[in-house]
């Protein structure tokens, strides 16, 4: 008797397929996921931004980047980065969605996750600008709090900003970051894995072309979001058991 495929293997078609991965009958069941999915990926943003403009108060030195030596600055880049990224990020994050929402939602979380540990890291570097001066040295709590207020909105965060409130370097990079673990949850399905392979790299190039990052920020968010997708995906009881004598 042959076995079914899992819900969200790579032969299962894509779209509203009725297994157990799919919306089918059971979407009523889907709505409580989606709904802690999407408030706890919002409020471990909220709570990394709060950390990013804490940091930002902080005086901190730039530093060298032989990357980036070579690699030339480019204004457009920098000026539209952000409307690139949601174009390569938001409509294999919806695709996703629809196809398997549970694996949507563990995604979901799995961003949040890795938004706490970008907050904890910035607040352990402190690194400079990686562009310009450090403007933002001495920030106080009624600009912070206006500030955080506006970055939480769509319109302020896409309008300018994060350009103005979030100048300094804030490792790791969270679009390479963003990107990867999505791409990382859309492997297995070929019609979303490769337009998302895609639009990763390009992401990543307008980090470097933007001097959005120094790239120890592009390597150290491939390990760290790995090491999170291998926490909540992974086999870790095979990989930490106990060696056999």
């Amino acid at each position: 008797m042959p076995v079914a495929p899992p819900a969200d293997s790579p032969s299962t078609p894509l779209g509203l397929n009725g297994s157990a991965d799919g919306w089918g009958r059971s979407a009523r069941s889907l709505v409580p996921e989606l709904a802690f999915a999407f408030a706890f990926r919002a409020a471990c943003y909220a709570f990394m931004v709060w950390l990013a403009l804490w940091a930002e108060a902080r005086a901190a030195p730039s530093l060298p980047d032989a990357v980036l030596a070579w690699v030339p600055y480019v204004a457009w880049v920098d000026r539209y980065n952000y409307l690139l990224w949601l174009a390569a990020y938001v409509p294999v994050a919806l695709a996703l969605l629809y196809s398997a929402p549970r694996r949507f939602c563990r995604y979901m979380v799995t961003s949040g996750w890795v938004a706490l540990a970008r907050g904890a890291c910035i607040v352990a570097t402190g690194l400079g600008p990686v562009r310009g001066a450090d403007v933002n040295a001495g920030l106080d709590e009624g600009r912070r709090l206006a500030a955080f207020w506006n970055l939480l909105s769509p319109l302020g965060f896409f309008g300018g900003g994060a350009g103005v409130y979030l100048t300094k370097d804030l490792f790791f990079s969270g679009h390479t970051a963003t990107t990867f673990v999505l791409l990382l949850y859309v492997w297995r399905f070929p019609r979303l894995r490769w337009p998302m392979l895609a639009g990763h790299l390009l992401v990543v190039a307008t980090v470097f072309f933007s001097h959005l990052h120094y790239t120890i920020d592009v390597v150290g968010a491939y390990g760290i979001a790995f090491t999170l997708f291998f926490l909540r995906e992974g086999d870790a009881k095979a990989l930490l058991g106990a060696p056999r004598l």
